[in-house]
């Protein structure tokens, strides 16, 4: 039997809140709050990132047919397992992620800095959140914007230079578990298709487009993305 996991990324209230349809939806999925994020160290690598998670699971039984599903962040580290740790993993879902160092909007790092710096910057980091989250349901937004305030900007900062120094591009091609891309076509933040370049590399990978969608598909669209979710679980 599959066992789904949720990893989170900086954004969507930096933390495993951003799964709650999801894990309401699936009975005995997990999703865990990364290191660094609410409580605990960060880690400062997808590498890191990913030995946390795979101890994290193996304490508690969950070592194989393994299905990982995660955006950003959090989809590094499931395309990082997938690649390091084949025999544990049936299959990963993973969206707003890159095979290859990001290349981000001007300013994006110094927004994140004012805000560590003093309360002006922080207040400003915390008026640019609701961009980001313009597509989630109001309530849960309320929620994950709560979170951001709890969590900081420096988190977010270290998170996104953690993603920025992922590269597995020559590593795409061995991937064994089977793949789903999702891409949230109407992203505020326009990043490049990522995801377009590994379909490309990964053969017999599903690439879907998802409108009314941005950087967190699992959150902003739930029952569209856990109907896909459903059927790929189905397919392993």
């Amino acid at each position: 039997m599959s066992q789904l996991v949720f990893l989170h990324g900086p954004g969507a209230g930096a933390c495993a809140d951003a799964y709650d349809f999801q894990t309401r939806h699936f009975p005995g999925s997990v999703a865990p709050n990364l290191p660094g994020h609410l409580y605990g160290t960060h880690c400062h690598s997808i590498e890191r990132f990913t030995e946390w998670v795979r101890g994290w699971l193996w304490a508690q039984g969950m070592t194989k047919d393994l299905v990982l599903v995660g955006y950003t962040l959090g989809a590094s580290i499931a395309l990082q397992y997938a690649l390091d740790y084949p025999e544990e993993v049936k299959g990963i879902v993973i969206m707003t992620v890159s095979p290859r160092p990001k290349v981000r909007n001007p300013g994006t790092y110094e927004l994140r800095m004012a805000a560590i710096q003093d309360e002006k910057g922080f207040e400003a980091w915390m008026a640019d959140r609701p961009k980001a989250l313009q597509f989630v349901e109001p309530g849960l937004r309320e929620r994950l914007l709560a979170r951001h305030r709890q969590i900081g900007p420096q988190c977010q900062l270290d998170d996104l230079k953690a993603i920025d120094a992922f590269d597995v591009r020559d590593r795409l091609a061995t991937l064994k578990p089977k793949l789903l891309l999702l891409r949230g076509v109407d992203d505020p933040s326009h990043p490049p298709e990522y995801e377009k370049e590994i379909h490309e590399a990964v053969p017999g990978s599903r690439y879907v487009k998802l409108s009314g969608a941005g950087h967190f598909p699992p959150t902003e669209k739930p029952a569209e993305v856990n109907a896909l979710i459903e059927e790929f679980m189905a397919s392993l």
